[in-house]
């Protein structure tokens, strides 16, 4: 038996062209879904929201993941105090 093989250094994500504002950097995670693109940013406390074309800025106070939704239901997050929708976060921008 061969002994392990170190692990090749992980390469950057490709987000593929930025939509958001540049200062924010690269996103932790980012998505879409029904013509709706999002980008979180952890180091600022930002969501970045796509939609019809325009960008707006949420605060994501501890954080939030996986968009859900769709059809009648909105554009919500899983975040570590359950379901949150746009609605209920902060719109800074």
């Amino acid at each position: 038996m061969e002994p392990m093989k170190p692990m090749k250094p992980m390469k950057p994500m490709d987000f593929g062209p930025a939509w958001w504002p540049s200062d924010l950097g690269q996103p932790a995670s980012s998505g879409g879904q029904n013509d709706v693109r999002y980008a979180f940013f952890p180091e600022h406390q930002r969501l970045a929201v796509e939609q019809n074309g325009k960008v707006s800025l949420y605060d994501s106070g501890d954080g939030v993941s996986q968009a859900q939704g769709g059809g009648d239901r909105p554009l919500a997050f899983t975040s570590e105090k359950g379901e949150v929708t746009l609605d209920q976060l902060k719109k800074i921008g």
